[in-house]
């Protein structure tokens, strides 16, 4: 069984955009302050079997950490299960419309590396998915899955950012506003998690941490990859991310971390979410959109993440596959350790 199965269950093409985020220059930054804890991490993330989603992430992981190597090879594994409507990485018929685009960056970054056709035939191919094929509201706005018309808040990490990077700006800043509309809760500062266009209702309302996480770190990426003239945009989307983070640090505990669902503290104690905060903190501070008051809360984020990686490498206590439902471990979980060093590196030096 699934994450989306699990969940069902308990809840019942485009020009190449200019900004790629791991541009050939962004990977000559210095090494992480750490290496050897890195190396257990990134040893550990391979060794895990991959859906589509987990695939993008393991990959965009090792993009900014400026694995090259690692990243094309990733990247030709995602387009040889493409499937032919566009959908990247399919090892099984999971029911994902947006989780394919998490392989999207990663396979772009490839084929302008290679200077691959089939690779950039394979990217353009889930661009036209994304813009032209994929289920949607009447207003336009992604479904998350194709076998029941629902918003989900994971679709802003796996859909937008690849649009931004293909150099569909508008696009991408259209869907982050419709998952805004249907799952922003203004008075909270967060996301629901599933919305239900059909039944018009929620179908989680829950404020799931690791899926505001994906907001977080899905507005960032879309952000990085805008144009300078999208000055204004850039600055409503820069907004969104702080609302975000300040929604989300209002529940941080003690020790630094959160509950699985941010304000019902009868949830397990969960790790992923403060490494995707971490992470967005890093790189808004970076992109000179957030004031670096904030680096001391990334820095006590990332201190209570470190506790947490056994001497395999493993992250403990993330929101644990295959099911997602208990703390353990998972790819996502692996991933966002890798991006939040290579955020912090880019940072700091």
């Amino acid at each position: 069984m699934n994450r989306r199965n699990f969940l069902v269950g308990l809840i019942s093409t485009g020009s190449i955009g200019s900004r790629l985020a791991g541009s050939p220059r962004e990977l000559s930054h210095p090494v992480t302050p750490e290496p050897e804890v890195i190396d257990r991490v990134k040893v550990a993330m391979l060794t895990m079997q991959r859906q589509a989603w987990e695939q993008g992430v393991a990959a965009q992981a090792l993009l900014e950490l400026g694995e090259e190597h690692l990243v094309i090879m990733l990247a030709r594994e995602a387009v040889l299960r493409q499937w032919d409507d566009g959908r990247l990485g399919q090892v099984c018929d999971n029911h994902g419309v947006t989780d394919p685009g998490a392989n999207g960056e990663a396979v772009l970054y490839a084929a302008r590396r290679l200077k691959d056709e089939k690779l950039l035939e394979a990217a353009r191919k889930q661009a036209e998915y994304f813009l032209q094929t994929a289920p949607r509201t009447e207003d336009g706005v992604i479904f998350h899955i194709d076998n029941k018309p629902q918003l989900w808040i994971d679709s802003m990490y796996m859909c937008p950012p690849f649009l931004a990077v293909m150099g569909h700006y508008r696009e991408a800043l259209f869907q982050v506003e419709g998952l805004r509309k249907y799952l922003w809760n203004s008075g909270r500062q967060l996301f629901s998690h599933i919305y239900d266009y059909g039944l018009k209702q929620f179908a989680r309302r829950d404020f799931w941490g690791v899926g505001n996480g994906w907001a977080a770190a899905g507005m960032t990426r879309v952000l990085r990859a805008l144009p300078p003239e999208l000055k204004e945009e850039r600055k409503k989307l820069a907004r969104y991310i702080k609302d975000l983070l300040d929604g989300c640090l209002r529940y941080q505990r003690e020790d630094g971390l959160f509950h699985d669902v941010l304000d019902n503290p009868r949830t397990f104690v969960e790790t992923n979410l403060a490494q995707m905060l971490a992470y967005t903190i890093y790189r808004n501070i970076q992109l000179g959109w957030l004031s670096r008051d904030y680096l001391k809360k990334a820095e006590k984020l990332r201190q209570a993440v470190q506790g947490k990686v056994d001497e395999l490498g493993y992250v403990n206590d993330v929101c644990g596959s295959p099911l997602f439902q208990s703390p353990g471990v998972a790819t996502e979980g692996q991933a966002f350790f890798l991006l939040m060093e290579a955020a912090r590196r880019d940072l700091l030096g």
